[in-house]
């Protein structure tokens, strides 16, 4: 192998995330595999390297070892640690993508993939999200068949090995250097054969049914929240683990509380003797009800009060937000006979000149 630095093989510097490391390392399999250039000694020796320097950068304990102490981290020297099964695991899916192969190292059947996953989008009340709530829904879905167990097949005699691929699913043949195993076309990769198909779901394996189920939303949950709900999306059609169910919560509005996070607001509107001397008030309580709230001497329109623990439970951890109440000061746009002399005899004292004063005085001083 090259004893060139990892980095500089890829083309990419040393701070590199895995994604551009994936990036790099298919452009160049891409560019020197040898069913694109056969017969080059020159691009075989690049494969090599390249498949070299992803395989070592892409794993972060090894890839912390080289960056500390070059090749000697690895425990090989200056050699590669082989084109060992684990290594290579997502080598599959990169050139399997690229070429159309399977397993380029050769051996194993195809794994069996997961289910589908499933979203569910669920609308809850503001006070349901505050709470917590456990909510009935019903999803159709693909359920393996409980009269075959998945196989597809009537009974043991109703399956065989396939002949083409004799039970692994793959075929392998020589290439260059690589063994490569394609997919058996035959079986479709699961190396075996229905020749008498389940009468419950024709030889998919799988049924489809609506499923009842009971989603616990937690306390706190805020709107276009994920909940994932494992193991309930559709079962696999190659015998893999069933998907995930993935619940989106959408929250209504509420009418009087505006949410930020796990903090509520609210606005209480008081008169302008309540500002000016003090006041106990009601304010509204989520849920229902009211609750008490004193407003100091000489409060300001705009003030805001905040009223500690009284918001929504936070969902990453313990406590509860907080409750701000934003004083709004009402001025009143009719005031009675009574009302409007205590006002100017107020403004009197406090040395103001009122609309209606200003214009009397003003005639005075023409006459005068």
């Amino acid at each position: 192998m090259s004893d060139r630095d990892y980095y500089e093989i890829l083309g990419v510097s040393r701070e590199a995330s895995a994604d551009e490391l994936k990036k790099a390392y298919r452009r160049l399999a891409l560019k020197y595999h040898p069913d694109k250039n056969p017969g080059d000694k020159a691009a075989e020796e690049m494969f090599k390297d390249a498949a070299e320097a992803y395989a070592v950068l892409s794993d972060p304990r090894k890839r912390e070892a080289y960056d500390r102490f070059g090749r000697a981290g690895l425990g090989q020297g200056a050699g590669f640690p082989g084109f060992d099964q684990e290594t290579f695991a997502d080598f599959g899916d990169i050139l399997g993508s690229l070429f159309g192969l399977g397993n380029i190292f050769g051996g194993g059947r195809r794994a069996s993939r997961a289910g589908q996953d499933l979203r569910f989008d669920l609308e809850i009340a503001f006070e349901q999200a505050a709470s917590g709530v456990e909510v009935p829904i019903t999803i159709p879905r693909w359920e393996r068949c409980g009269t075959c167990r998945g196989t597809g097949a009537e009974g043991k005699e109703g399956v065989q090995t396939c002949p083409t691929c004799r039970g692994r699913g793959q075929v392998a043949f020589q290439q260059g250097f690589f063994t490569i195993a394609r997919t058996c076309g035959t079986c479709g990769g699961s190396g075996k054969r229905i020749v008498k198909p389940c009468p419950t779901c024709a030889g998919q394996g799988r049924v489809r049914i609506e499923r009842k189920l009971t989603v616990r939303v937690p306390a706190g949950v805020d709107d276009g929240m994920r909940l994932r709900i494992g193991g309930e999306g559709e079962a696999s059609a190659s015998g893999g683990p069933p998907g995930d169910l993935y619940v989106v919560i959408h929250v209504a509005e509420h009418p009087v509380f505006r949410r930020d996070g796990a903090d509520l607001h609210v606005e209480a509107v008081i008169s302008f003797s309540q500002a000016a001397l003090g006041a106990s008030v009601r304010i509204p309580k989520l849920g229902g009800g009211e609750d008490d709230l004193e407003i100091d001497a000489g409060t300001q329109s705009g003030t805001v009060v905040v009223l500690r623990g009284r918001g929504l439970p936070m969902i990453d951890r313990s406590g509860r937000g907080d409750l701000h109440v934003t004083i709004q000061v009402r001025t009143p746009r009719r005031v009675t006979a009574e009302q409007r002399d205590l006002l100017e005899k107020l403004a009197a004292l406090d040395g103001e000149e009122t609309a209606e004063r200003g214009i009397i005085d003003r005639v005075k001083d023409i006459f005068n």
